[in-house]
Formats: structure tokens, sequence, C-alpha cells
């Protein structure tokens, strides 16, 4: 591999991670979304970027609505939409329909709610969650995004992708003046 392409792979790999840390920042208020996480490596093609979803949690933040609900550890409350795709989801904003069933803001069904709600309390084994886990009632998980880490690694991305940039032009130079020098003699 010549250092062009070495180059064009840390600048794809910047571009990677610039793209991870504004999405970060996008979401940086929506309720439990959880950071994703660039890992960089190298392989026999170049610089690659792994994307991961960051372990830990957001903050919960009080609510004092019963229907707003925090999972407190691992795992994600299931939902089913309209078209009977099953997504999961942190985000615990929840309104009871007339048919008894708790939809989330976009339509999604609250799976697993049979049995679920005991008193005041949701079980959280009864949604499908981890033993660990419980669900915590009239709070909601805040973001667990850093909004100044991210924008240090939107800075940083954005150094790297300009150093590869410079790096290439440099190698292309050369090869010219290489070329050149070739014509001459």
């Amino acid at each position: 591999m010549d250092g062009i392409a070495w180059a064009a792979s840390a600048m794809v790999a910047a571009r990677a991670r610039l793209e991870i840390a504004t999405e970060n920042l996008a979401n940086v208020s929506t309720d439990g979304f959880r950071r994703s996480a660039a890992s960089g490596f190298l392989t026999a093609h170049g610089v690659a970027i792994e994307r991961r979803s960051a372990a830990g949690q957001g903050a919960l933040r009080h609510t004092g609505r019963d229907l707003d609900l925090a999972i407190v550890g691992e795992g994600a409350f299931r939902l089913r939409d309209a078209s009977g795709s099953v997504r999961e989801t942190r985000a615990g904003a929840f309104v009871r329909r007339d048919d008894g069933t708790l939809r989330d803001a976009r339509g999604g069904t609250l799976l697993g709610t049979h049995g679920a709600f005991r008193g005041a309390r949701f079980d959280a084994s009864a949604l499908g969650l981890p033993a660990a886990s419980r669900v915590q009632s009239g709070f909601l998980e805040s973001s667990s995004v850093d909004a100044i880490a991210e924008m240090i690694d939107v800075l940083a991305a954005e150094r790297s992708f300009e150093s590869a940039q410079k790096a290439v032009t440099a190698i292309d130079l050369s090869r010219q003046k290489s070329a050149e020098a070739a014509r001459v003699k």
C-alpha cells in the first residue's frame, strides 16, 4: 500500500469519526440516547474506524409523570410500530391509549406490558429486561452524550482529516517533481 492510499484511508477514518461525533451532538438532548464511540485501528488496507455503543447510561431526570419510565441498568424497551416491526429504545415517555396500551411519541406500542404494571411499579422482567435491571416510574433517562467531549472529538477529527490531506498533497508534489526530473534527464 502506497503513501497516498494510507493517507486516503486516514481521511476516510477521520470522516467516520466526524460523523459519529456529530451524530452524538445532534442527540445531546434526545432522551435515552446512548452515545456511540469511535475506535480506530490499523489494517493491511490502512486506518479503519469501528463504531460501538458506549457503556453507561444518561442521568435520570424526574418528571413526576407515572408513565415516564427510565431503565436503571441494561436493556431497552421493545416497541411494535404500525407496520409490525419491533424496535428497541431507552426513551421511556409513554401515554396510555383508550385500549390500555402504552405508546410512545412515534406511535410504537410498548411490548410486555401485560402484567408489567404492579401497583405503582413496573416489573422489569415482564418488560423483558435483564434481571439486574429495574424500571423507575416518574423519570426519564437523559442522553449519555457529553457535548463538550463531542466538540473536542469533532475538532480532533477535522484536524486528522486536514493532516492526512496535507500528506496526500505533499506526496503528490513529490511524485510530480520526480516525474519532471525523470523527463529532464
